[in-house]
């Protein structure tokens, strides 16, 4: 099992970011969640097999269709939570 730790920058806030990553780690059986930063970026963190994961990190760069990503940055070192379904935070 891999767990990162994912923040995405560019326009990702208004334009159903999260609802779109839920959808697709939920696709993918991922575990973690998603949330917007008060700096504009989004956080997610993303818990489940590798291929599903890479999988993930790939959707994170394009995001959904209104979104404009500029930058993602991922930290494969993140804790130790484990979680049982991926969710929307606030």
């Amino acid at each position: 099992m891999q767990r990162c730790f994912v923040r995405v920058s560019g326009k990702v806030q208004g334009v159903w970011y999260r609802a779109s990553a839920k959808a697709r780690a939920q696709e993918l059986g991922l575990t973690g969640y998603v949330k917007n930063l008060e700096d504009g970026q989004v956080a997610l963190v993303l818990q489940g097999a590798e291929p599903a994961v890479a999988q993930m990190l790939d959707w994170c760069a394009q995001g959904p269709e209104q979104a404009k990503v500029d930058r993602v940055f991922v930290d494969d070192d993140w804790g130790d939570e484990i979680f049982l379904d991926f969710s929307v935070e606030d």
